[in-house]
């Protein structure tokens, strides 16, 4: 019996009977075939599945376009974990990316650890020195024209450096009040310098009025600020310098603020480890501040005792005091100015900054001397 091709054309059909393929024709189809994903690209293997993951998540996409799966490491560029240093200056490039042959460069010269040029910094330290002690010993209500001078600056000073937190404060009615208070002070005494204090609030409270309603709060409180942190704590100087050995009291007061500074620098340089404030002034240290004290009541007992003729204890009392609100003034300026951003409140003074970063030791501490002095060694 003669077996018939069946309709495929496939072979001999009947049972267990072997297929024997039929010859491919023009009409015939290709046969359909299994995508098996993209062609792989020379030097560039496709990457493993990944361990333990099911085959539906590592399968590639099908289609003549498909891009391999991206793996995690081919995700993340090389670079993401370090940025490029290419462009960095050398003095903030790690050691391992520095050229060859180069180094980092070097702390210019007569910097101290507090980042300021040293030798211009004493020179102008100096000069200052020399001006005040001139006036007080030639001519005691010269000192009076040189404080007056300096606090004039310093306003100004803060009231740009305000400036930075978008708080303008009124000026003119803060230089002619400050003019005001110490004239005042010089012959009023303290009852003149309260006066033109609250003559100089109601001024800035009212001048500040002409510019509208926007800020009126913020302009306005700045204002006040300045008048009660600059010359009313000056004010204090000139009422020291008012008895007839003012010019000892006034001398005694700066004395004792410049033993601090020399003081807390000097042994926070040389044993300084524990911070005081790092938040705030990272350089101060809890050994800085007994430099200061040491420094401060040896500066203070004797000029108290040998020329004011105060008893001993009030020259330690004296110098203790300063010790802790000069200190307190400086870190309270420093707040002041990492509040607004700034590194200095001016560039007057070479080597220190402006004048209020000379003056922020001092107004605090011209209150506590006025008031201690005139206790434990009142004026004739």
């Amino acid at each position: 019996m003669t077996s018939r091709p069946d309709a495929a054309g496939a072979g001999p059909s009947g049972p267990g009977g072997p297929r024997r393929p039929a010859a491919r024709t023009a009409e015939s189809p290709l046969p359909a075939t299994p995508d098996t994903g993209p062609i792989p690209v020379a030097g560039r293997p496709s990457p493993p599945p990944t361990r333990g993951a099911p085959a539906a998540a590592v399968a590639p996409p099908t289609g003549p376009t498909a891009v391999p799966p991206a793996t995690a490491e081919m995700a993340v560029p090389p670079t993401a974990a370090a940025p490029p240093t290419e462009h960095l200056p050398a003095a903030l490039l790690p050691e391992e990316s520095l050229p060859a042959g180069a180094s980092r460069p070097a702390a210019r010269r007569g910097s101290g650890r507090a980042g300021r040029d040293l030798v211009a910094a004493v020179g102008v330290g100096l000069g200052l020195g020399g001006v005040i002690l001139a006036s007080l010993l030639v001519y005691r209500p010269a000192f009076l024209l040189v404080l007056t001078a300096a606090i004039l600056l310093g306003v100004v000073e803060l009231v740009r450096a305000l400036e930075a937190g978008r708080a303008r404060a009124p000026l003119a009615p803060l230089v002619v009040g400050t003019v005001a208070m110490f004239a005042l002070a010089w012959t009023r005494g303290p009852d003149g310098l309260v006066a033109a204090f609250l003559f100089t609030v109601v001024a800035v409270l009212l001048w500040r009025l002409g510019d509208g309603p926007e800020s009126y709060l913020r302009d306005a409180s700045a204002g006040v600020l300045v008048a009660l942190y600059v010359p009313l704590l000056a004010g204090f100087a000139v009422l020291l310098l008012v008895p007839e050995d003012g010019a000892l009291r006034v001398l005694v007061f700066i004395a004792t603020v410049v033993g601090n500074d020399v003081g807390g620098y000097t042994a926070g340089v040389l044993w300084g480890r524990h911070p005081m404030a790092p938040s705030v002034s990272p350089k101060k240290s809890w050994e800085g501040m007994v430099g200061s004290v040491v420094a401060c009541v040896a500066v203070a007992t004797p000029i108290v005792v040998l020329g004011l003729g105060g008893p001993w204890w009030s020259g330690v009392l004296l110098g203790a005091a300063l010790a802790v609100t000069a200190t307190a003034g400086d870190l309270g300026e420093s707040l002041i100015k990492r509040d607004l951003g700034i590194k200095d409140m001016g560039t007057l003074l070479p080597g220190h900054g402006g004048i209020m970063d000379r003056l922020d030791s001092l107004l605090p501490s011209a209150v506590v001397a006025y008031l201690l002095l005139s206790w434990v060694a009142p004026p004739a």
